[in-house]
């Protein structure tokens, strides 16, 4: 209800000047208003629009950095498969004969005892200098 008075006192403020038969001097002055504020208008759309012009040529510079990261990281991955891959068929050589296993064997609980070694030096020097 408030709102068709609301549009009927602003529909009869658009309609004053054309009373009595034609437009008066206000009317033209309501023009130049009208005009300065259209153009102030496009000045702000003309000033958004430049902002997103900037806002999306950044997010496609951003797009575009990762998108050359990922494909480096996709290179990267492809060439580790294939180390791991060929690393692999080696083991699969050497764990083949059984002369090689017990040398893997051997090798395994050398390297085990080491880090036992290292370990317990290791908490020996905490304990007597903490």
């Amino acid at each position: 209800m408030s709102y068709r008075r609301e549009h009927r006192g602003s529909r009869s403020s658009l309609f004053d000047g054309l009373e009595e038969g034609g437009l008066s001097a206000s009317s033209s002055y309501s023009h130049e208003t009208n005009d300065h504020d259209n153009e102030r208008a496009v000045e702000s759309l003309q000033d958004r629009v430049l902002l997103l012009k900037r806002v999306t040529g950044d997010i496609h510079e951003e797009v575009e950095s990762h998108n050359r990261m990922l494909e480096r990281m996709g290179n990267d991955m492809d060439l580790s498969r294939g180390v791991m891959s060929g690393t692999m068929d080696r083991f699969k050589m050497v764990f083949e004969k059984k002369s090689n296993r017990r040398m893997c064997t051997l090798v395994m609980c050398f390297v085990v005892s080491f880090l036992i070694i290292l370990y317990l030096i290791r908490m020996l020097r905490y304990f007597t200098l903490g």
